[in-house]
C-alpha cells in the first residue's frame, strides 16, 4: 500500500519516495506520497516528480488498486522505472485552497443541519447537497454563521474510533450518500472545536487547514433546487 502522508501532516508540500509500480492506465505509484487522491468530493492534487534531472508535471491522483494512489502525469513520457527514488512536490496554492473549502464545507453543514446527499470542492467554491424539501428562508443568517465560526478560529484535529464505535454513534455520519472507508476497521473523524464541545465531528478523509480562521472570509452563493427533497447550496471563498 501507498503510505499516505498528506494524512499524516496535510501541511508537507514535497517527501522523497520509490516507485513501486505502474498502474495500466500510465499512472505513477510511490511507497509514501503526499499527493491527496479524488474522494469524498475532493479533487485529487497536481504537482511535479523529479529524479535524475528529469521533471515530470503531475494532472491528478488517483486511487489505485490494493490502496494503492497513483499519480497521473499531465501528458505521456517515459515513467521513471520502478524502484527509481524520486522526489515530489504538491502544487501547494491549489492544495491549501482545497483544505479551506473543504474545512468551510464542515461548517456549511452545521450551519444547514440536514443530511448531506453530495458535495464537491475546487479550488474557488464547494457545495453540499441536502436532504431538505424547501430552501433556507434566511441567507444572511447562514453566511453569517459561516463567518462566525471562521472568526472564532476554532481548532480542527483529527481522532480515531473503532467500526462498531461508529456503528453505535450513527449521529455522526452526514453524509447519506457515501459511507466511511472501513478497510481497516477504523475510523478517522474530523473534529472543529474543542473535544468536549466540538462544532463539529464527523468521519472524513479529506485535508483541512489546521484552524477556522485561515478558511477567511466566506460568501453563500446560489441555492438550486436539485430534486423535490434537495437543496443545492454553493459557497465561496473571498480569496
Amino acid at each position: 500500500m501507498t503510505r499516505m502522508l498528506f494524512r499524516e501532516d496535510a501541511y508537507r508540500r514535497d517527501a522523497d519516495a520509490r516507485v513501486i509500480a505502474h498502474t495500466p492506465e500510465g499512472g505513477v505509484v510511490l511507497d509514501a506520497t503526499v499527493f491527496y487522491p479524488t474522494g469524498g468530493g475532493q479533487p485529487g492534487d497536481s504537482g511535479v516528480l523529479e529524479w535524475d534531472h528529469q521533471r515530470m508535471p503531475i494532472a491528478t491522483t488517483l486511487k489505485a488498486e490494493g490502496d494503492r494512489i497513483a499519480l497521473v502525469p499531465a501528458e505521456p513520457q517515459p515513467l521513471p522505472a520502478i524502484g527509481t527514488y524520486v522526489t515530489q512536490s504538491l502544487d501547494w496554492d491549489r492544495r491549501h485552497r482545497h483544505m479551506r473549502v473543504h474545512t468551510a464545507l464542515h461548517l456549511l453543514s452545521v450551519a444547514i443541519p440536514f443530511g448531506v446527499t453530495g458535495g464537491a470542492i475546487s479550488a474557488t467554491h464547494g457545495r453540499l447537497d441536502f436532504n431538505m424539501p424547501d430552501a433556507p428562508e434566511d441567507r444572511a443568517a447562514i453566511e453569517d454563521a459561516l463567518n462566525d465560526y471562521v472568526m472564532e478560529d476554532a481548532q480542527v484535529s483529527d481522532t480515531w474510533m473503532s467500526a462498531d464505535e461508529l456503528d453505535a454513534n450513527p449521529g455522526l455520519i452526514k453524509t447519506m450518500a457515501v459511507k466511511p472507508p472501513r478497510g481497516a476497521g477504523q475510523i478517522r473523524l474530523v473534529r472543529i472545536g474543542a473535544a468536549q464541545h466540538p462544532i463539529d465531528l464527523q468521519p472524513c478523509g479529506g485535508t483541512h487547514v489546521a484552524r477556522t480562521g485561515e478558511i477567511g472570509q466566506l460568501r453563500l452563493g446560489k441555492i438550486e433546487k436539485k430534486g423535490r427533497m434537495n437543496r443545492r447550496v454553493y459557497i465561496h471563498l473571498d480569496n
